[in-house]
């Protein structure tokens, strides 16, 4: 049996990545954008302190024990090892799946969080970037081995998530549901949201006031078009004069063609 809370974290992950993916080059969307990977990194801390307290099947020394057995399983895929037991090794990769996909999470919303405050320059935007890829192979590679597994063993992997049981006998492994803690999880996300909403007309309605990549790209493009066109008016023989204040190296360029 999949607890209720362990269901509602998955989907809830797999929306939040779905909207940031989708909204990542949008800058009217912008703002969902960065409440998505907000709502990411509060999933995050959930999964960690769940990973804690949680059933026992959930928890990181669990997970940490299936891990430890990987390399006794790849082994014994050398030449005079025991043979391997494929069934241990799908489920392996599986968790090593499910672990990349964890682990990518606080980068790629770190890296998010200092471009939308403008801590550097493109580097990180391109460093964010990579690391938004990098979850998109990890979902797709999550995704494949569900399909084959599936395929592989004529019984859909997927259907823990959507019921919280896997089909014939077998012992419960987690005794509770914990449908309230899923409930709060929810209303806890959902809440967010709202608040998000709220606060979006008031700081900068659709949009966000912040300079987005795209709006950044396009100023630097117009500060080269005009100190393009300035030089070219210099080389051409009109120097600007200063009494010209605020006219634009456009103006001057007209009035010198006109002359």
């Amino acid at each position: 049996m999949t607890d209720l809370p362990t269901r509602a974290l998955h989907w809830l992950l797999a929306a939040s990545f779905t909207g940031a993916w989708i909204t990542a080059e949008s800058e009217p969307w912008r703002l969902l954008h960065v409440t998505l990977g907000y709502t990411m990194a509060g999933l995050l801390v959930f999964r960690i302190v769940y990973g804690l307290v949680g059933p026992q099947g959930l928890r990181w020394s669990g997970l940490w024990r299936r891990l430890a057995a990987a390399p006794a399983w790849v082994r014994g895929l050398l030449p005079g090892g025991a043979a391997p037991n494929w069934r241990q090794g799908q489920n392996l990769a599986m968790v090593v799946a499910t672990t990349l996909l964890l682990l990518t999470i606080a980068p790629l919303v770190l890296s998010g969080y200092a471009v939308y405050d403008d801590w550097g320059g493109e580097w990180l935007e391109e460093l964010h970037e990579f690391f938004g890829n990098l979850m998109l192979a990890g979902v797709l590679l999550h995704l494949g081995l569900l399909l084959g597994l599936s395929l592989l063993r004529r019984q859909n992997q997927a259907l823990p998530m959507l019921t919280g049981r896997l089909p014939g006998p077998g012992p419960d492994v987690v005794r509770r549901p914990r449908g309230w803690l899923a409930a709060l999880l929810l209303g806890a996300v959902l809440a967010f949201w709202a608040w998000q909403w709220q606060q979006a007309p008031a700081a900068a309605g659709p949009l966000d006031a912040r300079p987005g990549r795209h709006e950044r790209h396009e100023r630097e493009e117009r500060e080269d078009h005009s100190l393009r066109l300035n030089t070219s008016v210099i080389v051409a023989g009109t120097r600007p004069s200063t009494s010209l204040g605020s006219t634009s190296a456009l103006s001057i360029a007209r009035s010198t063609a006109s002359s």
